[in-house]
This record gives structure tokens, sequence and C-alpha cells, in this order.
């Protein structure tokens, strides 16, 4: 037994140091990580000395390709350039420098090397030669030719110039320590506007008066041969112009009422914040097919894009009218007043996102209120959008994994690239689903004060000091919480915590209820949708079916767990017929064919029969649904106070 144990000791001794030496070796060989570049230095508040000149050339329309110089004034020493990567407003690292190219820096006649940094594709390094004391740097903005490849900002009657675009910055600098003197030189006989004040033009080249660059980034310049500017001001002291740019000259065309409806915008939007924070304000608004639809806002001005016939075919444009009552909004709360992790010294630093439900649902809201309140929208016509923004949500089983919070997340996570699976994933939903819940908490505050007080109140209070000033305040939650419990006062932290930061499966239809509505589905298609016909996205079938079509007949979206989903039907499916007939043989389209297909399966028990092409196959899909056409729609509930329609009503 001795024997034995001294053996079986001896062997495990052997393993036992066999073992610490292939794990010493597993943990100590191979490759170890290369230490990472210097940290490029860090934003500080002193100004940088001496003013950056700035000149982008727009003349290439052919080609889109924006040609730019600066002149820098420098010292000797090792300096970093910085492209500008995080822009406010799209709460993301999206500065396009996948379209930047041709980069060269001289000094005195003589090419000086960069080098971009191993890790910041943003940053680039130069050193910068004894007696050097400005260095010359070009570049060129290729500006996307194709809307795969970006959204189109030219073409050859309009531009679109975003001043961050088309600029290098030094690094170590707060944006607003940096001075700017800009130049644009446009095509022959163009217009422009922009928030930017002229100094002089010689020709077609326009100098502005000298600036900081975070003014300038956020001072977009419109440009184009077919221009039409509109003053929407409400009086001397409150400026406002809709500088309108189209492919044609008809659609610029505008009719004293359309012209009405925009003027009251702004007397509604003044008498809400009663303040303004601005010198004059510019809508920069695009009527083009080329171009793309955007809407991105700035302090003094907005970029709006959208279909041509904005003002000629106005009764088809309902679902998209609170475009500028929402970039309109922004000016205060968005830029005036931000969250503080979202305001940030340079565009070089990330921001947070948390407070976006702040940020663009409150807007969202105010945006839809707004839009009513000057009569783009009829009460009815926003009712049917609210209701729709609901049903949309009903529909959504991301909501059972996903908390609204974390949709805040969305932009930095995909850079706004589209997604297969919406209702699944959930994109940014904190935009409508905040319409939902700053409606409950208006509706609330009208409750529990007797209709004394009101999200207005809010308004006022928060967004209406220090009227006249530019100068932005910051504000996290607290600051939110704080600010409702003043107008009245609640339970302000658990409301938002429960319906924003925790899982909420439900869908928030409070503010329905409180407003003395509810809502239900029949199968009347509101008027106006009717008019509108496809939009961008197509046409929805999502509360029924569960898929969104096409024009061309494409199936451009599927609700997970509809009654589409489980039978098969999947994004990117081209629809060949349903029941047997064609849908390129039907004067209205694939949208003619599905309806009638809906409303003749309501009664009957046969499954509906369509015929999909996908990945060069085609293949039957039956889908088993019974449900007719649901439209959905608020329906007032006798005997409640009316709180929702006084929410919309013009502030007299």
């Amino acid at each position: 037994m001795m024997r034995r144990w001294c053996l079986t000791a001896a062997v495990a001794a052997v393993f036992l140091s066999s073992f610490t030496h292939s794990v010493w070796a597993q943990s100590s060989a191979g490759p170890q990580p290369v230490p990472l570049p210097p940290p490029i230095a860090a934003p500080v508040n002193t100004p940088y000395p001496g003013t950056i000149t700035l000149t982008a050339n727009l003349t290439n329309t052919t080609d889109r390709v924006v040609t730019v110089n600066e002149t820098i004034p420098v010292h000797a020493g090792n300096m970093t350039l910085l492209y500008p990567e995080w822009i406010p407003g799209e709460h993301a690292p999206e500065g396009p420098i996948q379209s930047f190219a041709g980069l060269f820096i001289t000094a005195n006649g003589q090419r000086i090397p960069w080098v971009r940094d191993r890790v910041n594709m943003f940053a680039f390094h130069v050193r910068v030669p004894n007696g050097v004391t400005s260095l010359d740097v070009k570049f060129d903005y290729l500006s996307p030719m194709q809307p795969q490849d970006g959204m189109v900002q030219m073409s050859h009657v309009m531009a679109n110039l975003e001043w961050n675009t088309v600029v290098l910055y030094p690094a170590g600098y707060f944006s607003r320590d940096i001075h700017v003197t800009p130049v644009v030189t446009l095509p022959a006989g163009w217009k422009y506007a922009t928030a930017l004040t002229t100094v002089s033009k010689d020709g077609d080249t326009v100098h502005f008066k000298e600036t900081t660059l975070n003014t300038l980034v956020d001072s977009p310049l419109d440009a184009g041969e077919y221009y039409r500017r509109v003053d929407l001001s409400s009086g001397p002291d409150n400026q406002v112009f809709l500088d309108c740019f189209a492919d044609k000259p008809k659609d610029l065309a505008i009719t004293p009422e359309e012209l009405q409806m925009h003027k009251n915008l702004v007397v509604q939007a003044q008498r809400l914040f009663d303040s303004h924070h601005y010198d004059h304000y510019d809508f920069l608004f695009t009527l083009s097919n080329t171009l793309g639809e955007q809407g991105l806002e700035h302090h003094q001005s907005s970029e709006d894009g959208i279909r041509p016939n904005y003002f000629t075919n106005w009764k088809a444009g309902v679902a998209e009218r609170d475009l500028l009552a929402h970039e309109y909004t922004h000016s205060w709360n968005g830029k005036f007043r931000r969250p503080d992790d979202l305001w940030r010294p340079a565009f070089n630093m990330p921001e947070q996102d948390d407070l976006l439900w702040v940020y663009e649902g409150l807007t969202q809201y105010w945006g839809e209120v707004l839009t009513a309140r000057a009569g783009m929208r009829t009460a009815a016509q926003t009712r049917d959008i609210f209701a729709a923004i609901a049903a949309s949500f009903e529909d959504s089983p991301g909501r059972n994994w996903r908390p609204l919070i974390d949709t805040t997340n969305q932009e930095i996570i995909s850079e706004r690239r589209p997604v297969s699976w919406v209702s699944w994933q959930r994109q940014e939903d904190y935009y409508m689903e905040g319409v939902l819940i700053w409606l409950d908490a208006d509706t609330k505050i009208r409750e529990l004060s007797g209709g004394k007080k009101s999200l207005d109140t809010f308004a006022k209070e928060f967004y209406g000091i220090d009227n006249g000033s530019f100068i932005t305040h910051t504000y996290n939650f607290n600051d939110i919480v704080a600010a409702l419990n003043k107008v009245q006062p609640y339970d302000w932290a658990k409301f938002f915590r429960t319906l924003v930061y925790e899982l909420h499966p439900e869908v928030p239809l409070a503010g329905f209820t409180q407003g003395g509505y509810k809502l239900v589905y029949n199968d009347t298609q509101p008027g106006w949708e009717k008019l509108s016909g496809f939009s961008r996205y197509g046409v929805s079938y999502d509360t029924s079916i569960g898929f969104r079509l096409m024009r061309n007949g494409a199936i451009a979206g599927v609700q997970w767990d509809s009654p589409a989903f489980k039978a098969g039907l999947a994004p990117g499916m081209q629809l060949v017929a349903v029941n047997g007939n064609a849908v390129n043989n039907t004067i209205g389209g694939p949208d003619d064919v599905v309806k009638e297909a809906l409303v003749q399966a309501e009664k009957s028990t046969e499954p509906i029969h369509f015929v999909v092409k996908k990945d060069g196959r085609v293949f039957n899909v039956d889908v088993n649904y019974h449900g007719g056409l649901r439209y959905p729609h608020l329906e007032r509930i006798p005997g409640t106070p009316d709180r929702l329609d006084a929410i919309l009503a013009p502030v007299k």
C-alpha cells in the first residue's frame, strides 16, 4: 500500500507540474496587445488664436462635389485636425467621413504631410514646421450621387450645404472658442438662405460675418435656382421666414389659405412658449424629388425637405404636415433647452441619448398639437393621427422585451439604417410613443388642476425663460420632474420611470381616456388618408393582416406574429397576385387588390391566396385572416370632459 501511495503521489506531482506549466504557457504565451495611440487632446474652454477662413465652392453640381479651402492659423509643433463626427440633432456619430476626399495641406507653398489617427478615423495629425503661421487646407466633399449612397444634397437646380461636412477644425478647444469666417461660391444666378449674416457679395461669391464654429455648424445654407421667400413673421420682434427652393417654379405657388396656416404656426408657437431665442428664424424648405426628405433642427433655422407638390397638392399631405411644427419647436426644446448629456463642447465627443424621449418625444407631441392649432390639420385629422400612433404600438411585440428607454440608443446602434422587423426590434419609438406619454401628462395636469394648468404652463415655465437669449440651458431628469411638480404636484418621477424606464408592454392610452376618447377600430378609412395614397413608407395593413405594401407591389414590412408573418410573408417579397388577380392589371394598383381580398375574406372561411416572388422564386402563401379592414380611430366617451379637443384648439 505504501509503495502504491508513493507511486500515485509521484504521478500526481508530475501531472500537477505539467498542468501548471501548461496553464502558465497558455496564460503567458501568444500575442500581447499593442499600446493604443496617445489620446487626442480633450477640448478646453480657451480661445483658439486667430480666425479660420473657410470657403465652400458649390458650382460643380454635375459631379455634386463641394470644393473646400481653409486657412487655419497655427504655430509650430504637433496639432490634430478633426472632421466633425457627432452632429447635434442627429444623436449619433454620423459625420460623413466616407464622403471626405482629396486632402492636401500646404504652408508657404510647401506640401505638409498628414497622418490619419490609427484609431479615430475622424482625426488627422500634422506636424507644423518652424516659421509656419498658417496652414492652407484643401479637400473635397463628395455629396451622394444617388439615394443608396446617402441623402442626396445637390442637384442641378439646388443644394443643401451643412457646414459640418466641409470643415476641419483644431482639436483641444471648445467649438464656441474657435472663430470662422465662412464664404460660399454658388452657381451663377442662384439664390440662398441661411441664419448666417451676409457681409458682402462678389458676383456669386457670398461673404458671411465671422462667427463661432458651433454657430456655423448650427447654421446650414440652402441655395437654388428657383426660390421664394415667404414672410411668416408675427411682428417686427419675431421675424420668421419660409425659404422655399423647388425643382420647378410651379412648385413655389402658395394659396392665401396655405400661407395663413403657416403664419398661424408662428403665432401659436409664440403663444405656447411666450419667448423666442433667435434674431430671425428660417425654415430652409426644399420641395424636391431629387434632394432627400429630411428634418434637422437648428437654433435659428431648420433643414426641411419634402415632396415637390407640398403646396400644389395640399390635400394629399395631411400625414406629413407636422414637419415644420416639429422642427420649429426644437428651437426651444433641443437647442435652447437641451439634455445635459446631449450637449458637448466639441463635435468629436460622444453624446448620450437617454433623454431623447423629452428632446424628441415632447417635441413630436407639440409638433402634432401646434399643427392642429395652426389649422394645418383639423382636430379630427389629428385624432386619427393619434389613433394610428397608438395602433402601431398595439401590434408591436417588441414591447415585451425592450423598454422604451433602450430605443433612445437606436440611432447610435443603427445610425438610422433600416431594420427588417421593426415591430420586434423596435426602432426610434421614443418619438411616437413620446406623443402618447406627453398627452397622458398634459391631460393629467388638466385633470388634477381642474383645467387651470396644462403642459402649456410647463412650456412657459421651462422654455420661456431668458427671452432672446441664445445661450443653451441644459437639463436632466430631475429638472423635468421638478418643473412639472412646480406646475402640478404629482409623482412625476414614478410616472416617467414606469412608462419610459421600466418594461411596459401595455400601450399608454391614458391620455386618450383622460382626454375624453377611446381607441376603436372599424372598416372606415379616413378621407384624408385615401387622398394621401402611397407614401414613401407604403400603405399600411399593419392593424389587419399585418404588412405594409409599396406602390410597386413590394412588401416593405411585416408585423411580427401577425397573420401575414405566421403564414410566411416577409419583407422584400414582391406581390404578384391576390386570389388570382394580378396586381399589375388593376387601376388602383396593389392597394385595391389587397383591400378587395380583405373585404371578401371577412365573409368567408377561405384563406387569402397570395402569389409572391422572392430571390427568383415564385410561390404561394395562404393567409388565414378574416378580420377585414381595421382602421384605428378615437371615439368620444359620453359624459367625460373633452380635454383632447381643448388641447388641439387654437390658443387665443
